[in-house]
């Protein structure tokens, strides 16, 4: 039996910065396990959909025009890496790994200065 997966992880993170670019936080967090853990960039760790809607919820209220824009994007053995502008427009590596059912189960991210380090 294979282990390829029935889902197309790079198209879910396109899917997760469309949500970002148009604002749409419930489109964001449905890309979510219900479960699932961020690992924010400022330190800190939010689990399941009420703890990551309090963090992402600011975010995309103050997102300025540059915000979002992908600088990279690559397959990693266990997910994905994402190299994009943040809500604050600066770079940001943000590392994706996924459920079976091609939900998002956790995210950590990083400033790409410290991801180059």
């Amino acid at each position: 039996m294979s282990n390829v997966r029935k889902f197309d992880e790079m198209a879910v993170v396109v899917d997760w910065i469309d949500a970002f670019k148009n604002r749409h936080l419930d489109a964001l967090l449905d890309l979510y396990e219900d479960t699932a853990t961020i690992e924010c960039c400022e330190g800190g760790v939010f689990q399941g959909r009420p703890a990551m809607e309090q963090y992402w919820e600011p975010k995309l209220s103050r997102s300025r025009s540059g915000s979002f824009e992908i600088d990279a994007l690559f397959p990693e053995r266990d997910g994905v890496s994402l190299d994009y502008r943040g809500y604050d427009e600066k770079p940001v590596r943000t590392f994706f790994l996924f459920s079976e059912t091609g939900k998002i189960r956790m995210t950590a991210c990083e400033p790409i200065e410290a991801a180059a380090a």
